[in-house]
């Protein structure tokens, strides 16, 4: 095996996860740790507000999670399909192989294994990222697949997805992916803006970004799902095989059933501030005392210490003898 352009020429890439990458992980683990470390001064609340704050804070960090994460993700459409098909261009020799496409925002991640692995004296197990990024050229990436001479299912798919294939699925996926990804930072900083007014005495307005945030999530999602109404292209990897179709994924579900979440808590926060203000007051652990006692005009609180004792004013008998 010769070198070229001094690695090698096949496959000189570390392989990419599928779905699952680097900088979902550290999401993933800075939210648990958020989680842990309030479960751990938990037990300090004292009665019924122990299980709010419970329900509040974990709620709350599941919805910054996972519009967070779901940028990362690579299962927004997904498509898997077993077929025996060609493995090597110019080359008649075929092999039963597992394809598997995985869409995120930001790219595609191609998945091939062998099954069983082993077949033509080589192990049959593949995944490629092709990212659309600002910064990144997607010919360009495709462009050293081929000099890398991957297998031909792989070349296939990531074909599809050029810039200049006649199916149009880049110009399709990457304007969804790059305004979906656009709303959902907006959605996240509603979000935090929504955490810090719901510590507040603003509810009414923690409640309003509330609804801004899923709004936004909800956005996320018909950008993404707007390319559905676009002629997709027949993706078939062999002759008598089933073509491959991919559907929405996980991560599209996910953010949907998060934006749903979002728009029925700000909805309640806003019910309550109108119908119940004093129900919504002790769920967000305001207090009722303090705060509504002197709405109503009721006489402040008056502490008195016992020791003290009231002297009053001593008789005093003043003579004077000339």
């Amino acid at each position: 095996m010769t070198l070229w352009n001094g690695v090698l020429p096949f496959y000189p890439q570390p392989r990419h996860a599928a779905g699952f990458s680097v900088p979902l992980l550290i999401v993933i683990l800075v939210f648990l740790a958020l989680a842990a470390s309030f479960l751990l001064i938990l037990p300090g609340i004292r009665g019924h507000q122990r299980w709010f704050w419970l329900v509040r804070v974990l709620l709350s960090l599941f919805i910054g999670a996972e519009i967070v994460a779901v940028h990362f993700s690579g299962e927004w459409f997904v498509g898997t399909v077993w077929t025996n098909t060609s493995y090597k261009a110019f080359s008649a020799e075929r092999v039963q192989v597992h394809i598997g496409l995985h869409v995120g925002l930001v790219g595609i991640n191609i998945t091939l294994r062998g099954t069983p692995v082993q077949q033509l004296n080589e192990s049959i197990d593949y995944n490629e990222r092709f990212t659309w990024r600002l910064d990144e050229d997607y010919a360009k990436e495709y462009v050293g697949a081929l000099e890398k001479g991957l297998p031909d299912p792989v070349l296939y798919l990531a074909e599809k997805f050029t810039p200049r294939s006649p199916c149009g699925l880049y110009h399709q996926y990457h304007l969804a992916g790059h305004y979906a990804a656009a709303t959902l930072w907006v959605a996240f900083c509603f979000w935090v803006v929504a955490n810090a007014l719901l510590c507040t005495p603003a509810a009414l307005h923690g409640g309003l970004a509330l609804l801004t945030t899923g709004a936004f999530a909800l956005f996320a999602v018909f950008a993404f799902a707007s390319v559905s109404g676009a002629p997709r292209c027949q993706f078939r990897l062999g002759p008598g095989s089933a073509p491959l179709t991919p559907r929405y994924g996980s991560a599209f579900w996910v953010t949907l059933a998060t934006g749903v979440l979002s728009l029925v808590l700000g909805g309640a926060v806003v019910v309550l501030h109108y119908a119940r203000p004093s129900a919504l007051r002790y769920f967000l652990d305001q207090s009722i005392q303090g705060g509504g006692g002197q709405e109503k005009g009721n006489p402040p609180l008056i502490l008195n210490n016992p020791r003290h004792q009231r002297f009053g004013t001593p008789d005093l008998q003043i003579t004077t003898n000339l």
